[in-house]
């Protein structure tokens, strides 16, 4: 998921042929700026330097201006109690304690991570829509291929979540501590399998988009789209793909600004939480990191049995071989970046079939994101432990669902786990209003679960090679570009 959001450009330099006397001297008239310039130059200034600090440094500046604000919150609340258990006998002062209110504050501060929310619960479902589209329009899956792609996809995805889930049932990271449960009407969570399951059948066409709307239901819409789509004829399918391209290049610039709020939401979260509750809910949080990692290395533990027993290649040089992918997909957070890494080292280092590689890095990053599908499962059942609903069996199973459908097309969506987790809490009744709590973390899991969607790609691309390898061929020119890239 990039975070490359745009960036001012850099002023343009000053002529070289300028009188030194009209650029260095400021109490001449000639050096003066045009009204409102320098102001101007300051403000593209700071916004130019803000850009520049990566997101994840901004979100950590976030959490640590929240706790200090939060603390200096909570303890005021102390004070003022003090005051006024003493008795305050001057009115002045009597006055002034009554307008401080610090808990009343904390509470306030909550507000941007709820704009945060209800941006990104309108934004999601018409990006889901437009990725899950382009991602159908533009993969080229051979013929004979396609049904052994999607059936590795769909089990590796599977898969993730059940270990997910498992972890987050063993272990219970939201049970570590007691905080104090939500309001009552946000702890009923749907029981009935088969009005859930209607539910999620579109009623209408724009049924889904609406607040209420189903991620399933989304999913639905855009595969019959995407797959009508494919059987226009070559002119006017480029048409559409034009189209749906404006479309989603438009979506992810109106992410980025959303994506520019997060530290705000970060920080007035943190904040809120620590002045009105204290640190309880986030000793929960990082019971909830190791959790996440302990499934995480179980996903990679499963592909590289899967390696091992499924194709030629054995696992340490896979590990190997993918190292520069995997610490590119770990600096970026985006599989989508990493892509071309992947392929090339797929093809040189490793040593896997053409066809295997593009079909596993290429087409297979559009729809394989497994490390985000766990994350989010197990997203949920953190925050139904957190505020005490207990998961039936049946919602669990629509848990697992919904994540594989916010997964499908998600690769080249910013900070997709954040985007579609509000479809995955809304399909079983959970409070979308812990989301923001796991900002403060996400942007670390982020790239943990990068990390994991290569090496899925990976594991695609090894087990779609066989078991028996390629034999030596004179290398060709993109041969030679793809070894000086790999």
């Amino acid at each position: 998921m990039p975070n490359d959001l745009p960036t001012s450009q850099p002023a343009a330099p000053a002529p070289s042929n300028a009188d030194p006397a009209q650029t260095s001297s400021p109490s001449s008239g000639l050096g003066k700026s045009p009204p409102g310039t320098g102001d101007e130059a300051s403000s593209v200034g700071w916004f130019d330097w803000w850009h520049r600090i990566p997101l994840y440094l901004r979100i950590l500046g976030g959490v640590v201006a929240g706790v200090l604000v939060g603390i200096l919150l909570r303890q005021l609340d102390v004070w003022v109690s003090q005051w006024r258990d003493v008795g305050v006998s001057q009115s002045d002062a009597a006055v002034f304690l009554q307008g401080v209110r610090p808990l009343e504050w904390a509470i306030a501060l909550a507000v941007p991570s709820k704009l945060l929310l209800r941006l990104l619960g309108a934004l999601a479902p018409p990006l889901i829509l437009l990725a899950v589209v382009q991602a159908l329009m533009h993969a080229q899956i051979p013929r004979g291929s396609g049904v052994r792609l999607v059936s590795l996809l769909v089990l590796n995805t599977v898969v993730a979540i059940l270990i997910g889930l498992a972890v987050a049932n063993v272990v219970k990271p939201g049970k570590w501590r007691e905080i104090p449960p939500a309001e009552e009407e946000e702890l009923v969570a749907r029981e009935d399998p088969v009005s859930q399951f209607l539910d999620n059948v579109p009623r209408s066409l724009l049924g889904p988009f609406t607040d209420n709307g189903k991620v399933i239901s989304v999913i639905l819409i855009a595969l019959a789209f995407g797959i009508a789509v494919r059987r226009l004829p070559p002119d006017r399918l480029k048409m559409v793909s034009d189209l749906v391209d404006l479309g989603f290049q438009t979506m992810i610039i109106v992410l980025h600004w959303i994506i520019e709020v997060i530290p705000l939401a970060v920080f007035g979260i943190v904040a809120s939480i620590i002045g009105t509750q204290g640190f309880d809910a986030f000793a929960n949080l990082g019971m909830f990191v190791v959790a996440v990692l302990v499934a995480l290395a179980l996903q990679l533990a499963y592909y590289l049995l899967r390696i091992r027993f499924g194709s030629w290649v054995r696992p340490w040089d896979v590990l190997v071989g993918m190292r520069d992918a995997l610490v590119m997909a770990f600096s970026t957070a985006s599989s989508t970046a990493t892509m071309p890494v992947t392929y090339a080292c797929l093809r040189e280092k490793v040593g896997l079939r053409e066809r295997s590689a593009s079909l596993g890095a290429l087409v297979g990053a559009n729809f394989n994101n497994d490390g985000t599908a766990l994350y989010e499962a197990m997203a949920a059942l953190f925050v139904a432990q957190l505020v005490g609903i207990e998961l039936t069996i049946w919602q669990q199973v629509l848990v697992v669902l919904t994540s594989v459908a916010a997964s499908v097309g998600a690769a080249g969506i910013p900070e997709a786990g954040i985007v579609t987790m509000t479809l995955v809490f809304n399909a079983v009744g959970l409070p979308i209003e812990y989301i923001p709590i796991l900002l403060t973390i996400d942007w670390f899991l982020d790239r943990c679960r990068t990390a994991i969607n290569v090496m899925g790609d990976v594991n695609v691309s090894c087990l779609l090679d066989g078991y028996e390898r390629e034999s030596p061929h004179k290398m060709t020119t993109t041969d030679r570009e793809l070894q000086e890239l790999a």
